[in-house]
């Protein structure tokens, strides 16, 4: 298996519409995308992970953050990773420094395993010493992605009616 992170562009702009409406016909949580799930318009997207991806472009309550698509070797999408360079007070209870998810069509083929290594390894480059990530506790595979990536679970809060794990991995 073989994929790759790339930074979202135009050339992959009907690839990115498609993923997305994979989890809405699925009526799944969009998860690790910069919020591509509350935006219809893929230019304004965009827009938004460029001017989020800088500390000195950031928009006010959020963090810079660099929003990867997973790319297999056919240059299919086959998951989306968000990494956030710094906490705020609701990234360290519930959102983590990585978000990520993969497509249905695509799970259980050790996409995520990889796409968190290799976030990971950009995490490490950031200065980020030790990377939270969460999961919602009946999230069994994504628990397991991250504890196979040296996550330790620190504890889990009540949001609500979920569940959130934290573990965190050092790096």
């Amino acid at each position: 298996m073989h994929i790759q992170l790339i930074k979202p562009n135009e050339q992959y702009k009907n690839k990115i519409l498609d993923y997305k409406a994979e989890f809405v016909a699925n009526n799944e949580v969009l998860h690790g995308s910069a919020g591509l799930d509350k935006i219809d318009n893929f230019e304004e997207w965009y827009r938004l992970i460029l001017q989020n991806s800088s500390e000195h472009t950031v928009m006010q309550g959020l963090v810079p953050a660099s929003t990867f698509i997973a790319v297999d070797e056919n240059d299919e999408i086959v998951g989306m990773i968000d990494i956030r360079h710094r906490l705020n007070d609701f990234l360290f209870k519930q959102g983590g420094h990585i978000g990520y998810s993969v497509r249905k069509s695509q799970r259980r083929k050790g996409y995520a395993t990889k796409m968190l290594s290799m976030a990971l390894d950009v995490c490490k480059s950031l200065g980020i010493e030790k990377c939270l990530i969460t999961c919602d506790k009946t999230n069994i595979a994504s628990a397991r992605t991250i504890m196979k990536s040296g996550g330790i679970l620190e504890n889990e809060i009540i949001d609500g009616e979920e569940i959130i794990s934290r573990y965190w991995i050092s790096l």
